[in-house]
C-alpha cells in the first residue's frame, strides 16, 4: 500500500477518536482531520524525496558507492575503484576532482565516457549547484575526459584545458582507439560518448592559469607515462595531480609514447624538490608525499634494477619474470599486476637497449 494512504487512514483513526471526546461537530471533527491528514502526506512526501535521493547515489555492484569527499581546503576527489574498465564499473576508474571557487567549479578528469559523466557531474551538484566553468584533462587516455561530453552537455561555454599534444593525437585517432579499447571493456557502455567532446584550450610547460581566483601550475614531463601528460599545480590548495604519472593499487599500461626511466626521474624529482600538502595520483589514493609515490617508484625501481641485470647477463625479460614477481610479492594484490608487471619488466629492458644505441650513437 502507499506510504501516504497508509499515514492518512491512520490519522483519520486516530483524530476521529481523539476529536469524538471533544465538543465538536462532524463537519469540524472532518476539517480538522483533513489538515491533519495534508501535513502527514507532506511529511511522507519529503521522506519520499529523501528516499528516492538515497537510491540515485552513485553505486556500482561490488565495488560499492562513490562520492566526491573533501580532501584538501577546497578540493573534492571521488576516488574511483581501482580497477580496469569492466561492465561492472561501467568504466570508471579514475580520480575526478572538483575545486570549488567563488563564483563556479573546476573540474579535473571527469571520468571515461558519456554515461558515467552525468553520473558523476550529479555527484558534483551534491558537492555545489554553482556551474562548471573548467575542466582539465590531464593526458590522452580515454578512462580520463571521455566523461567531457557530459559536462559540455550542460555547460556548452565551458573551457577545457589539456596539453596541446594530448588535443592534437586525440583528434587525430588517439581517441577512437580509446574508444574502442573502452567500448569493449565495458560491453557498450560507451553509448553516447561521441562526438567527443574535445579540450579547447590548449596549454605546454609552465603555464600560468587563474580561474576564477584559483590559481593553476601546469608541468608536461617530456617522457614519462605518456608524451600528452599535465601534471597539475592547484596553488590555492597546494595539491599536486600526477594523474597516471603515479598510480596506487593497480597497475595500467605503458604505451610506445612512455618511458619507465622518465616515469622514475621525474617522481624521484618530485620527491625532492616539492613539498605540496596532498598528491593525486591517476588511480588510487590521495596522500602525503611518501606515502603515495613510493609504492609505484619503488616498484618501477625493482624493474630498472633487476633488469639491468638480465640485460648486462644476456638474458631475456621472461626468463627473469618469476624471480622479479617474487621480489615484488608485496604489490600482489595490485590490480592486473601478473599481467601488466612482466610487461612494464620487458619494456624496462627494451629501453635500455635503446639506451644503448643512443649512447654509441653519440659517441661516434
Amino acid at each position: 500500500m502507499n506510504r501516504t494512504l497508509i499515514y492518512s487512514v491512520m490519522t483519520l483513526s486516530l483524530l476521529t477518536n481523539i476529536y469524538a471526546d471533544e465538543n465538536l461537530n462532524p463537519a469540524q471533527i472532518m476539517q480538522e482531520t483533513l489538515a491533519k491528514m495534508q501535513a502527514v502526506a507532506q511529511m511522507s512526501d519529503k521522506s519520499q524525496k529523501n528516499n528516492d535521493t538515497n537510491t540515485s547515489d552513485f553505486t556500482l555492484g561490488k565495488y560499492g558507492t562513490f562520492k566526491f569527499e573533501k580532501a584538501n581546503d577546497n578540493v573534492y576527489i571521488m576516488h574511483g575503484p581501482v580497477v580496469g574498465p569492466n561492465k561492472e564499473n561501467e568504466g570508471f576508474m579514475n580520480n575526478p576532482a572538483v575545486i570549488e571557487s567563488e563564483h563556479g567549479l573546476i573540474v579535473i578528469d571527469p571520468g571515461g565516457n558519456y554515461n558515467v559523466g552525468k553520473k558523476v557531474l550529479a555527484e558534483i551538484e551534491k558537492v555545489s549547484t554553482k556551474p562548471i566553468i573548467a575542466v582539465f584533462n590531464t593526458h590522452k587516455h580515454g578512462d580520463h575526459w571521455f566523461a567531457n561530453k557530459a559536462i559540455v552537455e550542460k555547460y556548452p561555454k565551458v573551457d577545457i584545458y589539456a596539453h596541446e599534444h594530448m588535443i592534437k593525437v586525440s583528434k587525430e585517432g588517439e581517441a577512437d582507439v580509446w574508444y574502442g579499447i573502452l567500448n569493449r571493456a565495458t560491453k557498450g557502455n560507451l553509448e553516447g560518448t561521441k562526438e567527443f567532446a574535445f579540450p579547447t584550450k590548449p596549454l605546454v610547460d609552465g603555464d600560468s592559469i587563474e580561474v576564477d581566483g584559483q590559481k593553476f601550475v601546469v608541468g608536461h614531463p617530456k617522457v614519462a607515462h605518456t608524451d600528452t601528460d599535465l601534471l597539475i599545480t592547484h596553488i590555492n590548495s597546494n595539491t599536486l595531480f600526477l594523474a597516471d604519472n603515479l598510480m596506487k593499487g593497480r597497475l595500467g599500461s605503458f604505451d610506445e609514447s612512455s618511458s619507465i626511466f622518465g616515469n622514475i626521474e621525474l617522481l624521484e624529482q618530485i620527491k625532492k624538490d616539492t613539498n605540496y600538502t596532498l598528491y593525486v595520483p591517476g588511480h588510487g589514493i590521495s596522500g602525503k608525499k611518501d606515502e603515495t609515490i613510493d609504492p609505484f617508484l619503488n616498484y618501477l625501481k625493482v624493474l630498472v634494477e633487476e633488469g639491468q641485470k638480465a640485460y648486462d647477463d644476456d638474458k631475456e625479460s621472461y626468463e627473469i619474470k618469476d624471480e622479479v614477481l617474487k621480489k615484488l610479492e608485496w604489490m600482489k594484490d595490485w590490480d592486473a599486476f601478473e599481467r601488466n608487471a612482466p610487461a612494464h619488466l620487458n619494456k624496462a629492458m627494451l629501453e635500455m637497449g635503446e639506451r644503448e644505441l643512443d649512447a654509441q650513437e653519440d659517441e661516434e
